[in-house]
């Protein structure tokens, strides 16, 4: 009876049960590794820093410190551009605290190929806005990443995706759905072109909104697939924390 109650509790309790889900799928002839996350009962989070002022910087090290406070990921990316010391290129939150302003202007790079947009999150829901959307709302996130170029945008893909391109790259990014409860995080396993990664989010996934986090560096911790990804150190990481 006690192991039944037990069981009861882990299902009743938010983020714990349903809230993430893992799985390999191939579209178009390329394989992607996709999460599923349910933001209303999910525990999203950005991390950039240690309590020590220290860039995380790995899965490892992100794990270790929740682990410390009885808690796990259960998944996890790459979350954003980020500079040589691994400060993030664009517009930076976590916990309410602004880390770098929002950058509206175009520049080089994929960053700076616009539109490019933000992942926002807040309580019960995140959602990826474009840029200058997000500027004119000002939504109140508690957690946000501004990354480029935007992958969809209502529903239709960035203008400057070339159907022929031969720039190929191993891509993660994160689309959302229009009322902020779906949230999909993707890897492609092999390389792919920006207009092939955007078709993943629009036509495969349906998702509106879709925003690219980075390309060659990409990585993915994902425990249910038996894959946490290592490399050189980064910058941003989201992770959704049980």
């Amino acid at each position: 009876m006690r192991r039944f109650w037990a069981c009861l509790v882990l299902l009743l309790v938010p983020g714990i049960a349903g809230a993430v889900e893992c799985r390999e799928m191939r579209h178009e002839g390329n394989g992607y590794a996709v999460c599923e996350v349910d933001a209303r009962s999910a525990d999203i989070r950005l991390f950039l820093k240690d309590d020590a002022d220290q860039v995380i910087g790995n899965f490892r090290a992100l794990d270790a410190i929740l682990a410390a406070e009885g808690r796990r990921l259960a998944i996890a990316m790459n979350a954003g551009m980020y500079h040589g010391d691994r400060s993030p290129v664009g517009f930076y939150l976590e916990g309410g605290q602004e880390v770098q302003g929002l950058i509206t202007s175009a520049g080089p790079g994929n960053f700076g190929l616009l539109p490019n947009g933000v992942f926002c999150i807040r309580a019960g829901r995140a959602d990826v806005i474009e840029t200058m959307r997000f500027k004119r709302e000002a939504p109140d996130c508690r957690d946000a990443s501004q990354s480029g170029p935007m992958l969809v945008i209502d529903g239709k893909l960035h203008p400057r995706f070339l159907t022929d391109s031969t720039s190929r790259y191993v891509r993660n990014g994160v689309g959302t759905s229009a009322d902020g409860t779906r949230v999909v995080f993707a890897i492609s396993n092999n390389a792919v072109t920006f207009h092939e990664f955007g078709r993943l989010f629009r036509d495969a996934l349906n998702l509106p909104q879709a925003l690219y986090f980075d390309g060659n560096i990409s990585r993915l911790h994902a425990p249910a697939l038996g894959r946490s990804d290592a490399g050189f150190p980064m910058g941003p990481i989201v992770g959704v924390v049980e």
